[in-house]
């Protein structure tokens, strides 16, 4: 009898094909009512596959009286401690599929501030609206001799800082502490930052201490020929307050992948053509999607098996 396992959201598809060959699927996510499906219809399932982005909650550990392990498609960062503590409570397995998404993510953070100053996508909208007989794009901003500031000169802030180097770019950064091993110029200040930069790459973890950290004020201090790119966490950016500053044009333009309240995005943000948007890509690449479906494949099949898993986390 092959065991039952619930997945609550959407993962890999091939990754998902593998899990429905191998095992019972139940979908969380195309239930109308999940808390009622997971009463009524998941007493049998002994696994739960989640994502790091969608984690677990203690509902999930509660209403599944059979369940023996959680395997998350991903890193389960963002879950609250008192859901972790239900799994601790129960006992349960929880394992994840551990890698490194900071090159693919300062990739696109790169990809995003090329874009915006350069005007790649609205040029790309031109050129399909048949616009270009009728006169020349309007010129972008260049990189080269421009200051990028850096919020949050972790693994991923170091990355995009040697990726914009090479293009002439000079780097300066903004943490809780200087970092005695970095010699680019550090800012205690963010708006000080902020008005000493051509445009800030928003990479730091999402935190109380950094909720809405980039808000009016630093965008203020960004000014009008500034821009902003954000592959860290919506949170970290002020929504109503970039969407204000865009809007009067108080800076001149925005990259974004990540969003307060996704996948909605503000209607203003999708209407605004001085925005790039993205559906927070920074680490979908098909290597890394790959990579975490063949560890969280194994982390099943070992439990399952009777042995030990590769990559247990404390719950």
């Amino acid at each position: 009898m092959k065991p039952e396992i619930l997945v609550v959201t959407p993962i890999y598809a091939p990754t998902l094909a593998a899990l429905e060959r191998e095992y019972v699927v139940r979908r969380l996510w195309t239930e109308q009512n999940p808390d009622e499906y997971m009463r009524k219809a998941c007493g049998s399932v002994r696994g739960l596959v989640t994502t790091g982005l969608f984690g677990f909650s203690r509902s999930h550990v509660e209403a599944l009286p059979r369940l023996e392990i959680i395997s998350c498609f991903g890193n389960p960062r963002g879950v609250a401690a008192e859901h972790r503590a239900a799994a601790a409570e129960r006992k349960l397995i929880v394992t994840n599929t551990p890698d490194s998404i900071t090159e693919p993510v300062a990739d696109l953070a790169l990809g995003l501030l090329v874009a915006v100053m350069r005007g790649i996508v609205q040029g790309d909208r031109f050129v399909r609206a048949g616009k270009w007989p009728a006169g020349p794009f309007p010129p972008g901003r260049g990189l080269g001799g421009k200051i990028c500031g850096i919020v949050g000169l972790g693994a991923i802030g170091k990355a995009v800082a040697k990726r914009v180097e090479p293009l002439g770019m000079s780097v300066c950064y903004h943490g809780p502490r200087r970092k005695e091993d970095v010699a680019y110029p550090y800012y205690a200040d963010l708006e000080a930052m902020a008005r000493a930069s051509d445009c800030l790459v928003v990479s730091c973890p999402a935190t109380a201490e950094t909720r809405n950290l980039v808000n009016g004020r630093v965008l203020d201090a960004l000014g009008p020929q500034g821009y902003l790119v954000n592959v860290a966490r919506g949170s970290v950016v002020d929504d109503q307050a970039l969407i204000a500053a865009l809007k009067e044009k108080k800076i001149a333009g925005a990259g974004l992948d990540v969003y307060a309240n996704e996948p909605n995005v503000p209607v203003e943000l999708t209407a605004m053509e001085q925005v790039v948007l993205t559906p927070h890509i920074g680490s979908t690449t098909r290597e890394i999607r790959e990579g975490r479906g063949v560890k969280l494949l194994a982390n099943l099949r070992a439990h399952f098996a009777g042995k030990p898993v590769p990559n247990p986390v404390k719950a």
